[in-house]
C-alpha cells in the first residue's frame, strides 16, 4: 500500500514570522534614522565633494625660443621673486650672451618640466611654484545653495589624503561667475533649438585657518562642510 508523504503547511512558523517582522521593523528604524539625521544635517551645513586644495600659482615660463643652457629649480626647492633660476641659449644668437630666465614670485616648486638641454619654445610652461604659507581650498557649491553660504562662515574641511583630520576653515570670498554655462543639451522629444541647463556651481574661497597637522598641496582632493548663516 502506497504511503503519503506528509504535506507542508503553506504557513510559515510563529518564530519565522517573528523574526521576519523584527528585520523589517529595525530596516524601518534605519532608514527613519538616516531621514532625520539627512533632514537635521542639511539645515545646518551646505556640503560639496567638488573641491581641491589650491593656491596662487607661480608660473615660470620661457622667454624666447631656444635651448635650456642651464636649469636650477627641482621639485620642492625654494625660488624667490627675480632669481636666476636658468638660461637659453636663443635660437640664432650665435655668440650672443645667454637670456636669463627668472622667478616671478615667491614660492615653492610644485611641479617642474624642465631639464637643462631641453629646446623649448617661448612661453613654454617650465615649472609651477606655489606659496605653500597661503594655501587656500576652492570649493564649488550649486547655485540652489548659494544663498546659504556668507563670507566669515565657518568650514568644517576632510582632504581625502589625511582621513579622520578635520580641517577648520573660513569663506573668505564667494566668486561672482559660475563655474559652468548654459549648453545645449537637446532631449530627442523635444525642441533641439531649445537650450537646456546644466547645473551651475558657484566657486568660493576657503581660507584655512587650522590645517590640524595636514599637510596640504595644492590639487588634493576635499570634502567641505559650510555653516549655514
Amino acid at each position: 500500500m502506497l504511503q503519503h508523504a506528509p504535506q507542508r503547511s503553506g504557513r510559515l512558523k510563529r518564530s519565522t514570522k517573528i523574526g521576519l517582522l523584527i528585520i523589517a521593523l529595525v530596516s524601518l528604524l534605519e532608514a527613519s534614522a538616516f531621514a532625520g539625521t539627512y533632514v537635521l544635517y542639511s539645515s545646518h551645513y551646505v556640503s560639496t565633494d567638488n573641491a581641491q586644495v589650491d593656491g596662487d600659482k607661480i608660473d615660470i615660463n620661457a622667454p624666447t625660443t631656444g635651448t635650456l643652457a642651464s636649469w636650477s629649480p627641482t621639485q620642492g626647492s625654494a625660488i624667490r621673486e627675480n632669481q636666476i633660476v636658468g638660461r637659453i641659449q636663443a635660437v640664432g644668437s650665435g655668440a650672443q650672451p645667454k637670456r636669463t630666465i627668472k622667478a616671478p614670485g615667491d614660492g615653492t616648486i610644485a611641479v617642474n618640466n624642465a631639464v637643462a638641454g631641453q629646446y623649448v619654445t617661448a612661453g613654454t610652461k617650465l615649472a609651477t611654484a606655489y606659496d605653500f604659507n597661503s594655501i587656500y581650498l576652492t570649493a564649488r557649491v550649486e547655485e540652489t545653495e548659494i544663498g546659504h553660504v556668507r563670507v566669515g562662515g565657518l568650514v568644517d574641511i576632510s582632504v581625502d589624503a589625511f582621513p579622520g583630520v578635520t580641517v577648520a576653515g573660513q569663506v573668505s570670498e564667494i566668486q561672482g561667475s559660475t563655474a559652468g554655462e548654459f549648453s545645449f543639451f537637446p532631449s530627442p522629444d523635444t525642441d533641439p533649438s531649445n537650450p537646456q541647463k546644466t547645473d551651475q556651481y558657484i566657486p568660493v574661497k576657503i581660507t584655512i585657518m587650522n590645517a590640524n597637522g595636514a599637510s596640504l598641496v595644492p590639487g588634493m582632493n576635499a570634502n567641505v562642510q559650510i555653516h549655514k548663516d
